[in-house]
């Protein structure tokens, strides 16, 4: 695997890819108290474009960006206060789910049923931290939240897993031989 031999290159590509998640998040469709969007799409896609180390930390500065006060979020809100809130599980939960899949990617670079794995386990500990959190806020229980919460989530999930797992390999494949690869 080839890298970039100029060493502000990874960190251009890390904080362009937090700026992506951080202009597509506030575009999201409310189709109850979890929206819509093409967030989780953008976090699979950078297990391939940036590998795992600097895939989790561009999503973790989309979060704390959230977090201080840019609206990132969706509707363009923003602060502790959406974090906290009963969809903030989900927010916080993108770091694990980022993790996972870059390490999934990272592991078995020419797996795609691995990689394909690491979504589904990665969106597993997603759902698993924000609807407990969920739950924990709005008081909820857990038949109601999966219905709102999960349930409506997991085909739009799993075509935007078949797209990333499609069309990742490629471009990772492309940034490597223009040796653009960030990870290392």
């Amino acid at each position: 695997m080839q890298t970039s031999k100029h060493p502000a290159v990874p960190l251009a590509m890390t904080a362009v890819m937090a700026a992506v998640l951080s202009v597509v998040s506030p575009f999201s469709i409310s189709i109850g108290p979890i929206p819509l969007s093409l967030c989780t799409l953008i976090i699979y896609m950078n297990a391939y474009i940036l590998g795992w180390k600097r895939g989790t930390v561009a999503t973790l500065v989309y979060v704390l960006l959230g977090a201080v006060g840019m609206p990132v979020f969706n509707g363009f809100s923003a602060g502790l206060g959406v974090v906290a809130g009963p969809t903030g599980g989900y927010i916080v939960g993108y770091v694990p789910l980022a993790l996972i899949c870059g390490l999934a990617v990272s592991a078995a670079p020419k797996n795609r049923v691995v990689q394909f794995i690491g979504m589904i386990l990665g969106t597993a500990v997603l759902y698993t931290l924000g609807t407990a959190w969920y739950c924990f806020q709005s008081g909820n229980p857990l038949g109601v939240a999966m219905g709102y919460c999960v349930i409506p989530f997991l085909p739009g999930d799993f075509i935007k897993m078949v797209v990333a797992a499609g069309v990742g390999p490629m471009i990772r494949t492309s940034l490597e031989k223009a040796g653009l690869y960030p990870q290392g």
